[in-house]
């Protein structure tokens, strides 16, 4: 009984939008190694810009993080997950 009550939360967990499936190809670009943030940006369908101004973070910024030309502060991170609405432990 236990396996079908975690079923039925997993599916309300989804149908609240408090889950979400990943697609595979997501999780294969970060698998590849490829930047989290920007990953996780462009699946949420943000230009750099977009999650700049969401963020309060400069443009630069971003993309100095998105290629590994900076290293961000845990505050950062936290704006940046928040924005993008993932965990900090998927970007960091």
């Amino acid at each position: 009984m236990t396996d079908a009550r975690d079923v039925d939360e997993i599916k309300r967990r989804l149908a609240t939008g408090e889950e979400e499936l990943i697609p595979a190809e997501i999780a294969d670009r970060i698998i590849d190694g490829e930047n989290k943030i920007r990953v996780w940006r462009e699946y949420r369908g943000m230009t750099g810009k977009e999650l700049a101004e969401k963020t309060g973070l400069a443009a630069r910024y971003i993309s100095q993080l998105e290629t590994g030309s900076r290293e961000g502060a845990i505050d950062t991170f936290k704006k940046i997950a928040a924005a993008l609405r993932v965990d900090i432990d998927d970007i960091a």
